[in-house]
């Protein structure tokens, strides 16, 4: 196996401390915000033997196994990532395969250049995606029930808010939930910002449920998003807890550590709190209207001691093991190609000993055994 060196993304909404604080370094004072671990070619990994998608590249089926090359081609399909929210990121929603691939094509057709800022489909992938919280992590994830977000608006009592309480008391779900979420986004801007202002004054002064998006407000000052994020569900994290985000689903983070596992793709459509493009109609065309309940994943282990966080999709799998001295050595040898990240006490992998942030690429097939006092995370694929 092969021990990673991996790059971490100074994105301005990166907490200056986290990562660092995992890491057992000094902060830059600078933000952190996501260190990646993977193949994606704006910053793979590297090991001794070169840059991770070169290596891959140079002979997929050795590195990521015949069934995983025929599953998904010759690119390792998933990246891994310790994230680390200081601000809220932005309000978005990600395509379904079809979706990207149908968007993509026509952005091609088009002409429209590739690092283009108003460019929604970099590539013709989904990207699914799964959070697990090393601490307390908050987030947004799925659209309440159209009542229940009418009675938070209501609460503030701002008299512009008024009209989108009465779009959700009167139509039925999608359409009462289309329908406010297209005004928002749709609204004039400098009346939206003073909605915003108002909303925000109100939020800070009532406290309680209200204080999310005060502290949100703070951050993005008139954004439409800080409307938006109040029809979205709001969702506490305890660490070892995880979300699965689906295609459609709005979400948000806003704040915490986390482990976070997706699809290789970087297919964003986004809703607010961000300074970057908006593009309306699509994002209307990929939102799934429709309350959900947030669906907080637990894992339980099995025999083997792995905890395994269930979600629907074969790109990625990730899994937990916390391990004790009194442990026995576990064998995670598999075809796939796997990803093992320590993220607290010492774990050995292989010859390699792993302290927190470390990790390794594990090619398919090669023998892998894990003990140690401490926990490690398994990213890997279902092929």
């Amino acid at each position: 196996m092969d021990r990673l060196s991996n790059t971490i993304r100074p994105y301005a909404w990166g907490s200056t401390t986290a990562i660092p604080e995992l890491l057992g370094v000094e902060p830059t004072g600078e933000p952190q915000a996501e260190m990646w671990m993977g193949a994606h070619p704006g910053a793979p990994s590297r090991i001794e033997r070169g840059p991770l998608n070169e290596v891959i590249d140079a002979d997929p089926e050795a590195e990521l196994g015949a069934r995983a090359v025929a599953k998904f081609g010759p690119r390792l399909p998933f990246l891994l990532k310790v994230l680390a929210a200081g601000a809220p990121l932005s309000l978005q929603v990600h395509p379904n395969l079809a979706q990207a691939k149908e968007g993509y094509e026509d952005e091609e057709r088009r002409g429209v250049p590739i690092d283009a800022p108003h460019r929604n489909y970099k590539d013709a992938n989904h990207k699914p995606e799964l959070i697990c919280a090393l601490t307390p992590f908050d987030g947004l994830c799925g659209f309440r029930a159209p009542d229940e977000a009418a009675r938070l608006l209501e609460g503030l009592d701002v008299d512009s808010l008024k009209p989108y309480v009465d779009l959700l008391h009167a139509h039925p779900e999608e359409a009462a939930l289309r329908e406010v979420l297209t005004a928002v986004l749709s609204a004039d801007r400098d009346e939206m910002a003073a909605t915003v202002t108002e909303a925000a004054t109100a939020a800070e002064r009532i406290g309680g449920q209200y204080t999310p998006y005060a502290l949100i407000a703070r951050d993005y000052p008139g954004d439409p998003g800080v409307i938006a994020a109040m029809l979205l569900n709001y969702v506490q994290l305890q660490p070892g807890e995880a979300l699965f985000l689906g295609a459609g689903v709005p979400h948000a983070y806003l704040n915490g550590l986390g482990v976070e596992i997706m699809a290789n793709s970087d297919n964003v459509l986004r809703c607010g709190l961000t300074p970057k493009h908006v593009d309306v109609p699509e994002l209307l065309r990929i939102v799934r209207f429709e309350a959900t309940d947030p669906g907080v994943l637990r894992p339980e282990a099995d025999a083997n001691g792995e905890e395994v966080y269930e979600t629907p999709i074969d790109e990625f799998r990730l899994s937990r093991f916390v391990l004790t001295t009194d442990s026995t050595p576990r064998d995670l040898t598999a075809s796939t190609p796997q990803i093992l990240l320590c993220t607290a006490g010492s774990v050995r992998a292989g010859e390699l000993e792993l302290a927190p942030g470390e990790s390794v690429f594990v090619p398919a097939g090669e023998k892998a055994e894990i003990s140690g006092n401490g926990t490690l995370f398994r990213a890997t694929v279902v092929a």
